[in-house]
């Protein structure tokens, strides 16, 4: 698995528009679902069915695809569901809970700047 992973990470850097950080950011979670995933787990979801129940309904596919994507990146785990080997639950890894903070500033902008959005309280 390490060399799979190794050449996957020299493949995605083969791949950027630019060595920009910001832009580099964007290409991996810039996308209209992949921050809501994110929201979704640190806010506690963990399953499929959970994240595909939201909201905003994302599409299966696409579904599949950002959680694919976020693992390849090391953005998030999956282990087997306790008393249920055949499930997954997701998780972040550090690399993905660091998104904690823009996830906030994202929350109060939105807060502060478009009319009738609110936050749901844990």
């Amino acid at each position: 698995m390490k060399p799979r992973r190794t050449q996957k990470k020299t493949d995605q850097a083969s791949q950027r528009r630019s060595p920009c950080p910001i832009a580099c950011g964007l290409d991996l979670f810039g996308d209209k679902w992949t921050m809501l995933v994110i929201r979704d787990l640190a806010l506690g979801k963990t399953s499929f069915k959970d994240f595909a129940t939201g909201p905003e309904h994302i599409p299966t596919n696409i579904l599949s695809d950002r959680l694919t994507r976020l693992l390849d990146h090391d953005m998030i785990g999956q282990a087997p569901v306790e008393g249920d080997g055949r499930r997954l639950a997701y998780h972040l890894t550090p690399k993905g809970a660091a998104l904690r903070p823009v996830l906030l500033a994202l929350r109060d902008w939105g807060l502060e700047w478009i009319e009738g959005t609110a936050a749901k309280r844990a």
